[in-house]
């Protein structure tokens, strides 16, 4: 790894002085931060742009962004997108679950920062951008990078995104001289592009390569773990971040038909389960083991509670953070650790009284979990699952 350049002032210095000079340094010691780290930026706005794009809007000072005229930042254009933008005939579909709970519970406007954790398809970003707010994105998955270059190029004086995963977006964002956002969105779910691209694995519905990565360039594939792991991890793999009953089952089956052939395709995979694990009710033997074999190819349970660890401190008093989960895996975390930062005082039984919760930065917006609406699961069946939990950072 490459040292960073040697830097004789601090960065809150440079930004309060945005001399040509100065921003030709920043985008260059940005540039090796991202390159290190594995971000990349699409589209224009602000950071890691283009050299027009870094004079236009910066964030000299921390947490003041501060556009020039005419650049057209803070969004001009609320019309809403019309009912053919989630066409499947799009290259890439997805349709936001929860799109108007996440909007009247994050309350975005103009003049407010907004992060959005998982870009996806772009649809909560582009509400998002719609109602006035600028937004800070991220996704792992090239392919929605790409997308949402052109499907949010009319909010580029607005828009930023980055590629890598949300578990690691205090890194970068802290260099940018941002203090905190006023609201943070992460949606867990699958995108539908990426269950309905069978070249990317993510479904035993059509046949294709058993791949799971929400990050391509991750060089480790389902197909790598289910060849090379052990009876044992398999199991555990298939009970922890599945609830598989017959982990232990599938795990053995496993290890026997890859002695014969290497395990390739989605297909292959799930009539291995199917025979060992019969169906049994409406859902498909598969299901659960597919589940866990991409949570764990792409961590995604540590990925969630990194983020959820470091996001309220970004905060600004009054954001909120919303989470949208889509199994009781997530939707545990999620609960768990909100409950945790949002209790003013902990217990313990070996303690005499009830002590001060240092970590009490939160306070629950939603005590209960919200769900969607009988009319949007009709629209999107796959909304059927979809969790929302949204909190909100104290005044102090």
């Amino acid at each position: 790894m490459n040292a960073l350049p040697a830097v004789g002032f601090s960065l809150p210095r440079l930004f309060n002085r945005p001399s040509r000079k100065g921003r030709l340094f920043v985008r260059s010691w940005l540039g090796e931060i991202s390159t290190l780290i594995g971000f990349s930026q699409v589209g224009g706005w602000p950071w890691f742009g283009t050299a027009d794009a870094m004079d236009d809007l910066m964030p000299w000072g921390r947490g003041t962004l501060v556009t020039r005229p005419g650049t057209g930042g803070g969004g001009d254009s609320l019309e809403p997108n019309p009912p053919e933008h989630f066409s499947r005939n799009m290259p890439f579909y997805h349709a936001p679950v929860l799109l108007a709970e996440v909007i009247e519970l994050l309350q975005p406007a103009p003049g407010k920062l907004m992060f959005d954790g998982t870009l996806g398809g772009g649809g909560h970003s582009e509400a998002l951008l719609q109602h006035g707010a600028r937004v800070v994105a991220m996704d792992q998955d090239v392919n929605a990078l790409r997308h949402a270059k052109e499907r949010l190029k009319p909010y580029a004086a607005q828009f930023c995104a980055l590629r890598g995963n949300f578990r690691h977006f205090p890194q970068i964002v802290e260099e940018t001289g941002v203090s905190g956002f006023d609201g943070m969105l992460v949606d867990i779910g699958v995108s539908s592009h990426q269950l309905d691209d069978a070249a990317r694995g993510f479904s035993f519905m059509r046949d294709g390569p058993l791949d799971l990565r929400m990050d391509t360039d991750s060089p480790r594939t389902a197909a790598d773990l289910v060849n090379t792991a052990d009876e044992a991890e398999l199991m555990r793999i298939f009970f922890d971040y599945g609830e598989e009953p017959n982990a232990r089952r599938i795990a053995r089956a496993i290890i026997k038909a890859r002695t014969a052939h290497r395990i390739q395709t989605t297909l292959q995979f799930a009539d291995i389960v199917v025979a060992a694990s019969p169906k049994r009710g409406k859902r498909h033997p598969a299901t659960l083991v597919f589940q866990a074999l991409r949570i764990a190819v792409n961590d995604e349970l540590a990925a969630l509670h990194d983020f959820l660890a470091a996001a309220p401190r970004w905060l600004k008093p009054g954001g909120r953070l919303a989470v949208i989960s889509f199994h009781s895996l997530e939707d545990r975390i999620v609960k768990q650790t909100l409950q945790h930062l949002s209790a003013p005082f902990i217990d313990r039984p070996e303690w005499p009284e009830a002590r001060k919760n240092p970590d009490c930065l939160l306070k629950l917006i939603t005590r209960k979990p919200v769900q969607a609406s009988a009319q949007e699961i009709e629209r999107n069946p796959r909304a059927r699952s979809a969790v929302l939990r949204v909190a909100e950072r104290l005044p102090t």
